[in-house]
């Protein structure tokens, strides 16, 4: 669609002389772990969340105290209540750090981030001096990479949520109005980014107009989720 060349262009508008090469991706995060389920946007109000990215400033919007921290310091903020909630990752990953010792309520879905993209990123003089050949190997060692990544994160999760009550976890889904308001909010965070940064818009953009066109196939060659 597009994408890879956008990146390079970003890369070197911002004064990055790097070569991105996609190199892994893994499926949707959860929409967080919270001491209580989230029964309205109201909700948000005042709670302590670790949230990362544009999604921290979605909630940020909805009377949220955000902040970041790193994936180490997170279940001792949330054991000492440094933290009310934090999203982090897949629930394989998630469960490594121990979250469902300190709260109970997973939430679903990752609203925020239905995939991650992982990057390497290579100096653009060490890629550029690279031979036809070991650019080619650099590339299919990351497309099997993008393969293997996405296939054991979508096989992973469900053992990890089959083993949710026996730890006594709930996992729950976030009302449809709810995420209906999220959307909408996020909508508005995307036009400020797109307001300030020229690149930002561009990419945007871009990613809309594919979105539209793949629809017209998503909607005539998948079953409905619910059949």
């Amino acid at each position: 669609g597009g994408g890879h060349g956008m990146l390079q262009e970003v890369y070197a508008n911002k004064g990055f002389k790097v070569h991105g090469e996609l190199c892994g991706i893994i499926g949707p995060e959860t929409a967080g772990w919270y001491k209580k389920p989230l029964e309205s946007l109201k909700d948000y109000e005042g709670l302590k969340i670790r949230f990362a990215g544009l999604g921290g400033k979605v909630i940020q919007k909805l009377g949220a105290s955000v902040t970041m921290m790193p994936g180490g310091e997170l279940f001792q903020a949330l054991e000492k209540g440094t933290i009310d909630a934090t999203e982090f990752s897949l629930p394989v990953i998630d469960q490594t750090l121990g979250f469902d010792k300190v709260v109970k309520f997973n939430l679903f879905p990752g609203w925020h981030q239905p995939f991650t993209a992982q990057y390497m990123l290579i100096n653009q003089g060490i890629w550029d001096g690279l031979g036809e050949d070991s650019k080619a190997l650099v590339r299919n060692v990351c497309m099997a990479a993008v393969v293997k990544g996405l296939a054991e994160s979508e096989y992973q999760q469900g053992a990890v949520i089959a083993g949710f009550a026996e730890k006594g976890v709930s996992a729950q889904k976030l009302p449809r109005e709810i995420l209906a308001k999220l959307k909408g909010i996020t909508e508005e965070v995307l036009a400020e980014e797109s307001a300030n940064d020229a690149d930002f818009k561009r990419v945007y953009e871009s990613q809309q107009a594919f979105q539209s066109q793949y629809r017209l196939w998503e909607d005539l060659g998948y079953l409905p989720s619910d059949m």
